[in-house]
């Protein structure tokens, strides 16, 4: 695989977690694109939206997508939960160089990870309620977008980001198989 590999999901699926294991396996560097906005602006996600609101931070978010995508090392890239809102990013992540992992879970499996993180300003108010709407929003557009699909929901799993990792992994390994392989 030579290019970038994204996930994608709700808040709570695992992307960072999951991404910095899938980042140390494949020996690239990892970006948590939240993180680069919260670096490149000096503001938190939390504060950008109280202050500019959700179309600015969107307009940022979609910014910093286009940057670690056009960037020519490979990297392992956690979008922000609602990057693919955006035509533009969505566009992007269907790039044939970029590999697309959407990570899914239940909105009530998720709420429970997600409500002691206070960087999560779409959550305010009733968790499960707001990721159910997110969910049913979103759908579409990470179908669009997702080369492989991976349920991170335990308890069916006993290690459910180390089986996301390798299976991800194993994934991944399948696509250079194919890209090496003549036509």
């Amino acid at each position: 695989m030579t290019g970038h590999t994204v996930l994608v999901g709700l808040s709570g699926t695992g992307k960072t977690s999951v991404g910095r294991r899938i980042a140390a396996l494949l020996s690239r560097p990892f970006v948590d694109a939240d993180e680069e906005i919260e670096e490149r602006t000096g503001r938190t996600v939390r504060g950008i939206f109280a202050v500019d609101g959700e179309p600015a931070f969107r307009e940022l978010e979609a910014k910093v997508m286009a940057d670690v995508l056009a960037a020519p090392e490979p990297s392992v890239i956690a979008a922000g939960g609602g990057a693919v809102v955006t035509d533009t990013t969505r566009k992007l992540l269907q790039q044939p160089d970029v590999f697309v992992v959407w990570l899914t879970a239940t909105p009530e499996f998720l709420a429970s990870r997600t409500t002691k993180r206070a960087h999560r300003p779409l959550l305010d108010g009733d968790p499960v309620a707001a990721l159910s709407r997110l969910a049913e929003a979103r759908a579409d557009w990470y179908a669009e977008v997702a080369d492989v699909t991976f349920d991170v929901q335990p308890p069916h799993r006993l290690a459910p980001k180390s089986e996301a990792r390798d299976n991800i992994a194993h994934a991944l390994s399948g696509m250079v198989r194919d890209h090496e392989s003549p036509t």
